[in-house]
């Protein structure tokens, strides 16, 4: 399946799409209902540099479902999602695909910031889709210049994605690294006013926290870490910038896998002996990590070697 600019071709299965009853509780299926509304709206689209309009096709070309970018705006640097896919090729993975192309345009060809977009409370399918995908609902506090776009409709849920977001669920998909599980740190997204990450130990964390600490003003390309602890439990996450983080549990002699945190959201919880790395891979990134205990040098294994035969002893 891909995603490309739409065709002549298409405007009668576009037409036939839009008319369908199932998805007229779509707030998204705003397009002409007529085929001279949509021949219309084929010739002068392309020359709209507000909206950018998509089909999502098979391996065939064969059309399956719309996705496109409406009210771009370059000054603000974001823009309105809208998605609608045949009802023959839902759970088939063409709304998600068409998702994640469309974002990556949004995001690495335009250059936007944010994207949003809504859908009908009494929509609870396309509500239960954008919640799997672990897509952020917005707060109360929807700016006005949106809210208006829908006539100050109340009966809609919105949702929100960040140009570093990890919108493609890489990341999570992994589930763990090292034996450490990968965690969706809970996140209030705004369009105008960034987005609120929280957490609470105990209830977000496998355990309570009595320690925070920080690092930040590390150059690119700087090392840090090279050490694992013996009974201390860290959430570690990326608040701003980009790190990559090294794991090792220490099997079979060593065991390295990494990890690319760049989303605030995400959050890396070891609860276990695992030798740790990170890499600075931009300048000023700041890496946060919350501790189930206070400092204590004792608990530091910082010698590789040494950190390999205490695995071990604790195995046998």
């Amino acid at each position: 399946m891909r995603i490309r600019s739409i065709e002549k071709k298409d405007l009668n299965e576009m037409f036939n799409l839009c008319s369908m009853p199932e998805l007229s509780c779509l707030p998204d299926c705003s397009y002409p209902t007529s085929v001279e509304g949509l021949q219309h709206f084929f010739e002068n689209s392309a020359l709209d540099d507000s909206e950018k309009h998509f089909a999502i096709v098979n391996a065939d070309d064969e059309f399956k479902g719309l996705v496109c970018l409406r009210h771009i705006n370059s000054k603000e640097n974001r823009a309105l999602l809208s998605i609608i896919v045949n009802p023959n090729v839902w759970s088939k993975g063409y709304a998600w695909f068409g998702m994640v192309e469309v974002l990556k345009y949004a995001f690495n060809t335009l250059n936007l910031e944010q994207v949003y977009w809504c859908v009908k409370k009494d929509n609870p399918r396309a509500v239960r889709f954008f919640r799997k995908h672990g897509f952020n609902t917005l707060d109360k506090d929807i700016p006005k210049s949106i809210f208006e776009q829908w006539n100050n409709n109340h009966d809609l849920i919105w949702f929100a994605v960040l140009k570093n977001d990890d919108y493609e669920n890489i990341a999570l998909s992994r589930k763990t690294i090292s034996d450490c599980n990968i965690i969706k740190i809970k996140t209030v997204p705004t369009i105008e006013a960034g987005a609120l990450s929280f957490f609470e130990g105990t209830k977000d964390i496998p355990f309570d926290i009595k320690r925070v600490y920080f690092i930040s003003q590390v150059p690119e390309g700087a090392r840090r870490g090279f050490h694992a602890h013996k009974n201390l439990k860290q959430l570690l996450f990326c608040p701003y910038g980009k790190i990559q983080l090294v794991l090792d549990n220490g099997e079979n002699g060593g065991n390295r896998e990494e990890i690319t945190l760049n989303d605030p959201s995400i959050g890396i919880v070891i609860d276990k002996p695992v030798w740790r790395e990170m890499l600075w891979l931009e300048k000023n990134s700041v890496l946060v990590v919350a501790a189930s205990d206070f400092y204590t040098e004792d608990d530091y294994l910082r010698n590789y070697d040494d950190f390999l035969k205490y695995v071990d002893s604790v195995r046998q």
